[in-house]
């Protein structure tokens, strides 16, 4: 990102009608504007006009609007008043630190900025990616603490990896900070060359070069049409379906996509790691008659057959469905000791066939529902038969 040039304003001459001329400066500060490194020394002096009739003495400095102790003052001659600074800090802003010399009334006559920073050090964390092919964004961090407290440009450079000449990126509008955006002749299926130069008053520096194609760092957009809905009664399910990224849809790839889920009260968010390829999923094991919100995203593996893992897409808008409310819950009864006694053995060994075939099917894995849900409907109508068998008659 190219630093903004900052200036430090300050009005630098006094009207004295009959005296000097409206354009003549009454008094000058030197050295004017100075560049410094942390911790350096100043002595700058403060040279007013003859013709002003004013003693140097009779000066004082300020900071940034801070009246500076007289000890820091030695009258070099009737006309220049000097002053010591020791052991700068960085400057309090970019803009730069306001040094004032003003006359005994306390009027300025002259002003300059100082800016106290540090030169650049070597930028890191440089990384790329291209939404969809259109264009090709790198972003880096500051070297060091990050911040020179000095103005600071930031250049992107490229170019072909064997026969490219050296360019600079133009696009530095992008919403992230130290970022830059390539969008015109953009090179499928040839390494780019990309570092970072960054430069100040004090010095410069530069980040390592990274090598890269852009077929390698390809994102897209999150999947759209998200739907999440209700398998039949199936208390503990919900299917979620979605659309491949249109915008890759003439490339040839093979997509991964993942899924997170959270409760509505929650904000601990459960990813699918892998779902694969296909558009359509199907969420196991979860509480029945609870809201969920379900988000899913794109990574575009494979892009012109790279070899690269592919960069995942933002999360989609979140979209939300209930689970249904189970008939147990809802009928408020309870088995008889005697039918809980003679049914236990049954029960056990559903509850394990329900175990065994949640963890086989879990997730979207290419097994068939189908037996899954046959006995998931089995088992409610069982329920369904018992609560109706121990509920009393009218």
């Amino acid at each position: 990102m190219k630093g903004v040039l900052d200036f430090c304003l300050i009005f630098l001459t006094l009207h004295i009608p009959g005296v000097l001329s409206l354009s003549t400066h009454v008094a000058i500060i030197y050295p004017q504007d100075p560049v410094l490194r942390i911790g350096s020394n100043l002595t700058a002096s403060c040279w007013v006009h003859p013709e002003l009739g004013v003693h140097a003495s009779s000066l004082f400095w300020t900071l940034n609007g801070q009246q500076l102790p007289s000890s820091f003052y030695r009258v070099l001659s009737a006309t220049n008043l000097s002053v010591t600074l020791a052991g700068l800090n960085a400057s309090k802003q970019t803009s730069g630190d306001n040094l004032v010399c003003h006359n005994h009334k306390g009027h300025i006559l002259a002003g300059s900025c100082l800016y106290v920073g540090m030169p650049p050090v070597k930028p890191v964390n440089l990384t790329c990616w291209s939404r969809n092919t259109k264009d090709l964004t790198c972003s880096w961090a500051p070297g060091g603490k990050g911040e020179t407290n000095i103005s600071t440009q930031y250049k992107l450079k490229y170019k072909l990896r064997w026969y490219g000449t050296e360019k600079e990126c133009a696009d530095y509008t992008h919403t992230q900070p130290y970022s830059c955006s390539i969008t015109q002749d953009l090179h499928l299926f040839t390494p780019y060359e990309i570092w970072v130069e960054a430069s100040n008053q004090l010095g410069w520096a530069t980040s390592d070069v990274i090598t890269l194609d852009i077929l390698d760092v390809v994102t897209t957009d999150p999947p759209s049409g998200v739907t999440v809905s209700r398998v039949g009664q199936l208390e503990d399910q919900l299917s979620v379906r979605w659309e491949a990224p249109p915008a890759l849809k003439d490339f040839l790839f093979q997509a991964k996509y993942q899924i997170r889920y959270r409760l509505e009260d929650s904000q601990d968010w459960k990813v699918m790691e892998d779902v694969g390829n296909q558009t359509s999923c199907r969420l196991a094991g979860l509480r029945p008659g609870t809201v969920y919100f379900v988000q899913v995203r794109c990574n575009p593996v494979g892009i012109y057959g790279s070899r690269k893992a592919g960069i995942w897409s933002e999360w989609s808008h979140p979209t939300a469905a209930s689970t249904p409310h189970s008939e147990r819950m809802m009928s408020g009864s309870c088995d008889s000791k005697s039918s809980g006694d003679s049914n236990s053995t049954l029960r056990r060994e559903l509850k394990q066939f329900f175990g065994w075939v949640r963890k086989h099917a879990y997730g979207c894995s290419s097994m068939s529902m189908k037996l899954y849900d046959q006995w998931r409907v089995l088992m409610q109508k069982s329920h369904k038969v018992r609560n109706q068998v121990g509920s009393p008659r009218g």
